[in-house]
């Protein structure tokens, strides 16, 4: 009795233990990462929209709508952008923007304008641009032609790239490119009455010459691409002006780029 007296007397104490004490557990850090990476995208968005054009934006969405056919020129070319960055300004300068936008353009520019002509306008850039199903423009020169809307009518530019250009080095002798091209023209313009301005400009010399030939080259130019139109079938008659503009409007920022040489072809609005 007496040893178990003297045994030493043992106490246990059970604690609870409250998984995450004081900092509540690891939430917050998921909810702060969703937060960090929603900041992130927006910022994305904001400067896409930034660097962007009107035309590239169509692009992209049109790409994510599967109910709207991608088009090569409504994404700038090859792939989403042609196969250029968004600052590649070469090849994309200017693009036109899609024929939903033009119908509103060019009813909001005169109130006396026609719907009947801003439609008939819009579906010859629906067809440039491949909006309206298969394109009338082949492969290879869709490179070359892009659309924009201005007050005077739907622009379209035929332009030069690096290595394929619509006339010869240095003179207004046609590339078989450039015939190809005109005869499409010829077979989109058909769908319209609208009135046609042809305009040439040319890119800068890297050098200052004693006889600078812009002036000459650039009428010489759109004067043959006028040519080259009546020659296949177009009705000279809708041809109200031809014009030079040598080296005095630039597409892109640098007056020497080849994206420079460009010839205009402007399907002029009814009431201008």
């Amino acid at each position: 009795m007496s040893a178990q007296a003297n045994a030493p007397v043992i106490i246990i104490k059970r604690k609870k233990i409250i998984a995450g004490g004081g900092h509540h557990g690891g939430a917050w850090k998921v909810a702060y990462a969703d937060f960090v990476t929603a900041m992130m995208a927006f910022f994305m968005l904001m400067w896409l929209l930034n660097a962007t054009t009107e035309s590239q934006r169509k692009g992209i969405a049109d790409y994510f709508s599967p109910t709207v056919p991608l088009a090569r020129v409504s994404g700038g070319g090859d792939g989403a952008f042609g196969g250029d960055s968004v600052f590649t300004e070469e090849t994309l300068a200017r693009n036109g923007t899609g024929a939903a936008t033009f119908v509103a353009a060019m009813q909001q520019g005169s109130s006396g304008q026609s719907t009947e002509d801003a439609d008939s306008l819009s579906e010859v850039e629906s067809m440039l641009s491949g909006g309206g199903g298969e394109s009338l423009v082949m492969e290879n020169a869709m490179k070359h032609i892009v659309t924009r809307v201005t007050d005077e009518g739907l622009i379209i530019e035929l332009f030069d790239l690096k290595d394929v250009r619509l006339f010869e080095e240095g003179s207004a002798t046609p590339t078989p490119l450039l015939g190809e091209i005109s005869k499409m023209m010829v077979d989109v313009l058909s769908i319209v009455n609208n009135e046609v301005a042809v305009s040439g400009h040319i890119r800068s010399q890297p050098i200052v010459l004693a006889e600078n030939p812009v002036w000459d080259l650039s009428s010489a130019r759109a004067d043959k691409l006028r040519r080259l139109l009546e020659g296949d079938g177009f009705d000279g008659q809708r041809i109200q002006r031809v014009t030079g503009y040598a080296d005095r409007k630039p597409a892109v920022r640098n007056p020497m780029a080849m994206r420079n040489n460009r010839i205009e072809l402007i399907l002029l609005r009814s009431d201008k």
